[in-house]
C-alpha cells in the first residue's frame, strides 16, 4: 500500500484521487486546502504521490519529474489500488495532464467516472510555440478544466480558440495565475478562486451518472 493522505469518509459515494504538480508533493498547500474543501461524508479526498516525489520525501533532494511512462504507470497503479465505483481522477498540472494522457487513445482504460484537472500545462513557460494537450481535443470521458485565466502555461487569450472536445467542460477561474491565485486589484482572494473551484468541482461530479 503506497503512502498517502485520505481525508472524507472511507464510505463515501464519491472517491477523488488526486496528483500532485511538477515542483510540489501531495502536502503543498494548494492541494491540501482543496482537499478540506472537497472532503466530507460525500467525497473521499486521495492525495499520492509520484514516485520521485516520494524519493524527495525521504531524503530531501529535489529531483526532475519521472519519465513518462513512469508516471503513466503509477497513475494506473493508483486508480487499481484505490478503485471505486465513482472515482475520479485529478490532478494539479502535471498530475492531471498525465491523468488526460491516460485516454490518449480514447479509451477509458481506468473505468474512472470523470477527470478533473486543476491548470493544464498547455505550453512549457520558456517555449509557449510548443503547444501540447491534444488528448483534449478528442477525450471521450467527462473532464472538468479548471484554469486560471493569467496561467503563463495557458492564458484564456490563447485558448480563446483551442478546439476542446464536446466532453470537456472548462471553467475560468478570475485572474488566476498558475494556481488560481489573482492579484490584489481584481477584486478576488485566493481563497474565493478556490472555492469557486471546489464548487464546480461538486457541481461536475453531480451531473455525472452513476454506472450501472
Amino acid at each position: 500500500m503506497h503512502e498517502v493522505i485520505r481525508e472524507g469518509a472511507v464510505d463515501a459515494p464519491v472517491r477523488i484521487l488526486l496528483a500532485h504538480g511538477a515542483g510540489a508533493g501531495m502536502e503543498h498547500a494548494f492541494l491540501a486546502e482543496l482537499s478540506r474543501l472537497l472532503a466530507g461524508p460525500d467525497i473521499e479526498v486521495v492525495r499520492f504521490n509520484f514516485p520521485y516525489m516520494s524519493k524527495r520525501a525521504l531524503d530531501g533532494k529535489r529531483r526532475p519529474p519521472d519519465r513518462q511512462p513512469v508516471l503513466l504507470a503509477h497513475w494506473r497503479q493508483m486508480a487499481k489500488e484505490f478503485a471505486h465505483p465513482r472515482l475520479f481522477l485529478a490532478g494539479k498540472s502535471m498530475g492531471g495532464r498525465m491523468a488526460a494522457e491516460l485516454y490518449q487513445d480514447g479509451e477509458d482504460e481506468m473505468n474512472a467516472a470523470g477527470l478533473l484537472i486543476l491548470g493544464y500545462p498547455f505550453h512549457p513557460l520558456a517555449n509557449p510555440d510548443r503547444w501540447r494537450g491534444d488528448v483534449l481535443k478528442q477525450i471521450k470521458t467527462p473532464t472538468l478544466l479548471l484554469q486560471g485565466e493569467r496561467d503563463t502555461f495557458g492564458t484564456r487569450a490563447e485558448l480563446a480558440d483551442f478546439p476542446f472536445s464536446p466532453a470537456v467542460s472548462v471553467h475560468w477561474l478570475t485572474d488566476g495565475d498558475h494556481g488560481f491565485k489573482p492579484r490584489k486589484s481584481s477584486g478576488v482572494s485566493e481563497q474565493e478562486n478556490l472555492r469557486q473551484a471546489a464548487g464546480q468541482i461538486k457541481n461536475f461530479i453531480a451531473t455525472i451518472p452513476t454506472r450501472t
